[in-house]
Parts: C-alpha cells; structure tokens; sequence
C-alpha cells in the first residue's frame, strides 16, 4: 500500500520538523531493502527507518525495531563510514513526486563542511536508496546495471539523475479553480475524469482522484467531455477540500481496513469519504500510519475468493471500457442526420452542381432563418454529382443502422456490468466455502470460467434465515441462484418480498 506524492508531503515535512539537526549515532540493515539510522536529537534517541522494499517501500519512525544482523552488509559499512556523526541539513521531497532526499553535514578536514545526500525513491517494485555526494552516485541499496534498465543506470561513480519528471500541476501551488480548468482541458475528451485528475496534477494517485470526483458528486465513470460550468464548480470546491487542508499542514492520518478487516484499502493524509463504510482508523502522525499500514497482516482469506474477485474486477474493468467506447461510437453515429440534410441539399440543386469541383457551397434547406448562411458540402472531384449524392446516402443509411445496433449493444453491456457488479456482492458477503463455490459454478455456468476439474457433486448452500421477535421468518438471498430459491420455490403467495432496484446486495 503505497502513498502517493500528495499523501506523501505532510510524511517528510513531519519527518524533517521532527530530525533536522539530528546526529546520526549508528546505521544497521536488517534486510536487503531496510536501513535502521539511530539518531540522537534533543536529549533522546530516534530509529528512522527507510525501506526500498518493493512491497511496501516506506521511510518513518518506527515503534517496533526489526533485529540487527551479526555482520552488517557492504552498503551498511559504507553509510557508517561517510555519514556517522554527520547530522541532517533537512529532509525533503522533490515537487510532489514519491523521491525524499535526506540531506546530511559532515565536518571533514579543516573545519570544512560537506554535504551528502541519501536519496529514497518510493516506487514500487522500482524503489531504491542511493547514497550520493556532489551529483555523482557512491553507492545505492539496488544497483541498477545496463542490462535491468538501459533508460538509467544506478551504479557507483555514474551521474545521479532522477527518474523523469511529468510535467503536470502542483496542486498545493494552483487554486481549486485553476485545477479544474486544467482537467477541463485535457485533450482526451472521453477520458474517465479520475483519470485525468491523476495526469493533470502531480502526486494525486488513484485514491486521491477517487476521493476528489467522490466529494464532487460525480459518478465513477464521468468523463472529461461530460463536466459543464456547474460541474466544474463542484469539481472546484471538491479539490479544495481535499487540497487546502494540507497546504496548510492540517493533516488528519488515516488507515481504511475493508468492512471484515481483512484488507488494507487506503493510507492517506486525509480521511478517504468514498470508503466511509468500511474501517477508518484515525492516527497521531503519519509516520504511525505508515508503521501500521507496514505491519498490518489482516485476516487469512479464502484463495478462492481472492481468485474470483480478481476474475470479475477484471471482467468489469473490460466491460467499463467497453461501454465507454461504444457510448463515443453513438455519439458519432448520432451525426448521421447531418449526411442525410446534405444529401437532399445536393439532391435539390444537382443541376447547378459542376462535375470535378471539390466543395459547393448551397443554400440550407433545412434552416428556418430564410436569410441563414449556405451550407458548404464536401464532394469528391472525381465523381459524378450523383455519385457524390449516393456517397452521402449510402453513408447515412448506415449510420442510421449502426446506431439501432450499437444502443443494443451498449444495453446488453450494461445488463452485463449490473450482473457482475451482482456476483461481485454476493461474493463480498460469502463466508463459507458451500457460498463461494456456488459463485464458482454460477460464473461457469455462464462462461466467465472454465471448469476443467471434475468436482465431486455438493450440496447447494442455503439462504441466509432469521426470526424476529414477533415470530416472523426472514429468507435472505445471499447469490443469484439463492435468491431464485427464495423468491419462486420457498415464497408463499401471502409473503412480503422487498428488493432494492438496480442496487446489488440484500445489505444495502
């Protein structure tokens, strides 16, 4: 669970408030990926702990302290010979992006002071620690050679460069105005509004764009070309909570576990609202969080459940997208009037059409202003007038059919997002293994899996049933086949049936 760069900044500005001028006492590494720097600050003693694993890269001051090694590795003795009893200048961030540089002051000969670097890039699977002095690398916790990366190479005695800018907004430097103007005008129109967020401004990661067009009122798949003047207006204010708070320091760590505990869904500096039914647990800094998030287990879940959950996040990602195209390819097709119109344009003046031109400009036929502009039409000089005219009819006739055939289309991928988003519920509330292989063979059954293991015949898991204090039964269908069960084998005539339209999930 990584941070992004926005979550990031109030992390290393409470880490520098909290270390500069710190003396640097010791330095271990208890792993390959994991430094441990005592520092003396103050009249006590601080483990700052910086770790480039790739699971969970991460830099704070820890509670727990993980158990030293007996004979500390070759970077370690190199850290201990260049910085101990240096202090630290400053900590801080590059712009928003995920790269904290640790600044430290070593007094050498002479009383001159010297200046080392200790650079953490946190980037996933690509994060490093590198040691650096005068721009040039002294060494890094990851080498980085010629064959793992011909763009750049983390080598002793080569020039550190950083890994490239994208040149996007800071967005704790721009109002909430100026912000949403940008995203306005992102080129891709029909891009998902999350996801221009992300490429507008730098150090908004996925949550953060999810949290901004959440608190904006805004649906999930709301496009760029969609927001008007009001929805630009809510988009504004949107950020600006999300935003101004930190730009102003007031940060409010928080950690967000999944509804059962068993998941860790969110690390921020501010509390995520769109996950406000699940576990949101509130800390006194951000280095907390991040310690927590660090060593947090969760609860063993099913591999079953997980390998289904992934199959329908995937098979619903697929089918998003498609909707997406297929609602740009209506929207084209929706011109097809504008051929038919030039069409007849052509058609009532093909006697004063003249064989060989490439435009003509006519009179509108079809405006209602009598003194309105002519219409200028397009014409391919190396055909007939009439074929010219034919081009334009035969283009409308079948646009006119590609729309019948896309608006059923795009039905049938929205009745098929419904029934997966349906499956994706049930399978969130399944606890036993009778429920989540019912789920199993129901998307077998309809073609999402192929089932090529013979499994021994079980028996059908039951609904959920409850009493009330009034002695009223209550069946409550846990999954499609389940809810089948109830409504037309179990249901008497006189029962009460209650249903939720379009919202999946018997818990909602």
């Amino acid at each position: 669970m990584n941070l992004d760069g926005l979550s990031l900044s109030p992390l290393v500005a409470e880490l520098n408030a909290r270390l500069a001028g710190a003396r640097i006492d010791r330095i271990f590494q208890p792993d390959k990926y994991t430094l441990i720097i005592w520092l003396r600050q103050l009249g006590e003693t601080l483990p700052l702990l910086i770790s480039a694993n790739p699971e969970f890269p991460r830099i704070c001051l820890p509670e727990a302290i993980p158990e030293n090694p007996a004979v500390p590795p070759t970077f370690t003795m190199l850290l201990r010979k260049h910085i101990e009893d240096g202090r630290i200048g400053k900590i801080e961030q590059a712009g928003l992006d995920r790269i904290v540089t640790m600044s430290v002051d070593i007094r050498g000969e002479r009383g001159l002071i010297f200046t080392k670097q200790l650079t953490v890039e946190i980037m996933g699977k690509h994060s490093n620690i590198i040691f650096v002095q005068d721009g040039v690398i002294i060494d890094s916790i990851k080498r980085v050679g010629f064959g793992m990366s011909r763009v750049r190479q983390v080598l002793p005695g080569k020039e550190y460069i950083a890994p490239p800018a994208q040149l996007r907004a800071n967005p704790l430097l721009i109002t909430g105005n100026e912000f949403a103007d940008l995203v306005r005008q992102h080129p891709a129109g029909k891009i998902l509004l999350t996801k221009a967020l992300i490429e507008t401004a730098m150090g908004l990661g996925p949550l953060s764009a999810r949290e901004i067009a959440w608190r904006a009122g805004f649906p999930a798949d709301m496009t760029v070309e969609t927001i008007d003047d009001a929805d630009t207006v809510a988009l504004s204010e949107a950020i600006d909570s999300v935003i101004l708070p930190l730009s102003r320091g007031e940060t409010k760590p928080t950690i967000v576990l999944s509804a059962t505990g068993g998941k860790l869904l969110a690390l921020a500096a501010f509390h995520p609202e769109h996950l406000g039914d699940q576990q949101i647990m509130d800390f006194s800094s951000m280095s907390a969080a991040v310690e927590f998030a660090a060593g947090f287990q969760g609860k063993p879940e099913n591999p079953e459940k997980n390998l289904l959950q992934k199959l329908l996040a995937t098979e619903t990602a697929k089918q998003t997208r498609k909707e997406a195209a297929l609602l740009g390819e209506i929207a084209d097709a929706g011109k097809a009037d504008v051929l038919r119109c030039k069409a007849d344009i052509l058609m009532s003046n093909l006697p004063s059409i003249t064989p060989g031109i490439s435009q003509i400009s006519l009179p509108n036929l079809y405006s209602d202003d009598p003194n309105a502009e002519s219409i200028t039409i397009t014409l391919n000089p190396l055909n007939s007038p009439m074929d010219n005219i034919r081009h334009y009819y035969t283009k409308y006739n079948k646009m006119k059919r590609a729309q019948e055939s896309l608006s059923v289309q795009l039905q049938e991928c929205r009745t098929e997002i419904a029934y997966l988003d349906s499956i994706a519920v049930a399978l969130e509330n399944s606890i036993s293994f009778d429920d989540i292989n019912e789920i199993r063979r129901e998307l077998t059954q309809a073609g999402y899996l192929k089932d090529t293991k013979k499994r021994p015949t079980q028996k059908p898991s039951a609904p959920l049933s409850a009493r009330t204090a009034d002695g009223i039964s209550i069946l409550v269908g846990k999954n499609n086949r389940q809810n089948d069960l109830v409504t037309f084998k179990q249901a008497q005539p006189d029962d009460l049936w209650f249903h939720t339209k379009d919202i999946p999930g018997s818990r909602r």
